[in-house]
């Protein structure tokens, strides 16, 4: 028993280094240095455009293995902003995100591809009006390093786009404004 026990702590020793160099971050939204904006086409002729003021999340990265990067984001659907208030009214309602039933939208990373100087497509699952769907998203690495208050920050920027219809969202207003597209920056704080 003495043996298994030193050989186990003798080779979680070995694992340590391994796995150390990944840091795991909380996004910083007290702080405002991350935000999901929102641009759907209207009728063709102009763009309805919004963000969402209530999420959290986060995610862990490592330079060195960058495809080993993890993400998770909790986004609170009632806070939809798209500075008009009858608007927003329409926009949680069952038309579009059903808030009453799915307050809440998520999004899981299933892997990272690393396309090289700092371009990534992050890979993963969009929870949202009580749907599942894989999506993509491209996404760019912007920098780390120490802030001013005696921490350490790593920031992306990243975009995707999907069709409304896929997550069940009822409202049809034509072709040209079939689909959504996120526009995301996000800012991490090490832990």
């Amino acid at each position: 028993m003495k043996k298994q026990l030193i050989a186990g702590l003798i080779g979680s020793a070995l694992l340590l280094p391994l796995t150390a160099n990944a840091a795991d971050y909380v996004i910083d939204t007290q702080g405002a240095h991350a935000s999901i904006q929102f641009k759907v086409n209207h009728l063709g002729y102009s763009f309805v455009a919004g963000r969402f003021n209530d999420f959290g999340g986060n995610f862990s990265y490592d330079a060195d293995k960058v495809t080993d990067s993890k993400v998770n984001v909790s986004i609170n659907t009632t806070s939809v902003d798209s500075n008009h208030a009858e608007r927003d009214k329409h926009l949680r309602g069952s038309d579009f995100l059903n808030t009453a039933k799915f307050p809440n939208a998520e999004f899981t990373s299933t892997g990272v591809e690393d396309k090289g100087n700092g371009q990534i497509v992050l890979n993963g699952n969009l929870t949202l009006n009580g749907v599942t769907k894989p999506i993509a998203i491209d996404a760019e690495f912007i920098g780390e390093g120490k802030d001013p208050w005696g921490g350490y920050r790593a920031g992306f920027a990243g975009t995707t786009e999907f069709a409304m219809k896929d997550f069940g969202i009822k409202m049809d207003l034509g072709p040209a404004s079939a689909n959504v597209t996120l526009d995301l920056i996000i800012e991490g704080i090490k832990q």
